[in-house]
């Protein structure tokens, strides 16, 4: 059955090449993204992109009225827009901090309420929520970015109850380490930090290994998602989290069954 879908951070990565397969299964995809010049390849796929900031309400307003007059429902809402924000707590200004809570979180709160009601009326339909393995575990310099995906993480376990009464399926997409601009955008992040920070030796460090890891094979390539969020679209009955990607599996197992103490050595012994 093809779907009506919505994807929310399509420009790039891990939202495109996604929408490159839902489209190329059929599906009527909508894509949205400040910067809709980056999706016309999307377009001439057959795809439809919109332009769209997910922290601006008007914005998210125009968008779901486009697609309800042309198609009159949304059958999925895939909430993936979301950036990583890293820096000691001591460094990074708290006006930055609550941008990445304005994408992270409450943008995809936004898109949720305004499409929600639409799929109340039909009694169906599925919301993916990105968060992430560090939704579930934690380094040293990604406190507002882990604290923000753990808040998804919250919000969506509530929902997922909220909407089980009127059959609509919540989940939540948890990706390791994937081979996307999340590593250049880390690294941005960091070149902010003043150069005499208290904390340059430790960040240094996180940086080495991130461009290590870009370089390397310490990522999985996003078709790895895209191929969970087709499993999702196209099923019935999907589960209620999906861990995908490199070393979210044993990076969230080794959170959950070490302890505190232990974990904390072994980030640590990487410092």
């Amino acid at each position: 059955m093809k779907k009506v879908i919505l994807i929310t951070g399509a420009s790039s990565g891990m939202g495109k090449e996604t929408a490159k397969k839902l489209i190329g299964e059929g599906h009527r995809v909508y894509t949205v993204a400040r910067r809709i010049d980056q999706m016309q390849d999307l377009k001439a796929m057959g795809g439809f992109p919109l332009q769209m900031d997910v922290t601006n309400e008007a914005d998210i307003q125009q968008v779901v009225d486009t697609i309800i007059k042309k198609e009159g429902k949304i059958d999925v809402l895939w909430n993936n827009a979301g950036f990583g924000l890293y820096g000691s707590v001591e460094d990074v200004p708290l006006d930055e901090a609550r941008r990445e809570f304005e994408v992270n979180v409450f943008g995809m709160a936004a898109m949720t309420q305004k499409v929600v009601p639409y799929m109340r009326e039909t009694k169906s339909g599925t919301i993916i929520n990105t968060s992430s393995m560090g939704g579930k575990m934690y380094f040293p310099m990604g406190a507002w970015y882990h604290a923000s995906k753990h808040a998804v993480e919250g919000l969506s376990d509530c929902l997922r109850l909220e909407l089980k009464p009127f059959h609509i399926n919540v989940v939540v997409l948890e990706p390791g380490f994937i081979a996307t601009e999340f590593g250049s955008v880390l690294l941005n992040n960091f070149a902010k930090i003043r150069p005499d920070s208290a904390y340059r030796e430790m960040m240094d460090k996180i940086i080495e290994g991130t461009k290590k890891s870009a370089e390397g094979n310490g990522s999985s390539k996003p078709s790895v998602i895209a191929d969970a969020i087709s499993k999702i679209v196209n099923s019935n009955n999907p589960k209620t989290r999906y861990r995908v990607g490199k070393f979210a599996k044993p990076m969230v197992w080794m959170r959950t069954y070490l302890g505190d103490e232990l974990f904390d050595k072994i980030v640590m012994s990487q410092m």
